[in-house]
């Protein structure tokens, strides 16, 4: 997966589409990701006692990372990444619009 946590992507598809957030969970194995504010998810909570009052209880859910893509500041749309090798064989993540080093 190239996009990581702390990340802002922009949504390509679904209902959310062109709603733009920070991740806040990456799901490798799965493939998924957590990004605030997008595929909000509703559930009934029945009350618990004092402590835990019931009501409508909202948290986002997770997508799929390739209906994600890396949101560039500079140029205010998304953007595509790769990885390549520096000199010093350390591999760091790219932006293939313009070829800028992201970490």
């Amino acid at each position: 997966m190239k996009i990581k946590k702390e990340d802002t992507v922009v949504i390509i598809t679904g209902k959310d589409k062109g709603k733009t957030g920070k991740v806040l969970r990456t799901f490798p194995k799965e493939n998924k990701i957590i990004v605030e504010g997008v595929n909000i998810q509703v559930k009934h909570q029945k009350p618990m006692g004092p402590n835990r009052p019931g009501g409508l209880i909202k948290s986002e859910g997770k997508i799929d990372v390739s209906n994600a893509m890396y949101y560039d500041q500079a140029s205010k749309k998304g953007t595509r990444l790769g990885y390549k090798f520096l000199e010093d064989g350390t591999k760091v993540r790219f932006r293939k619009s313009d070829g800028e080093i992201i970490d």
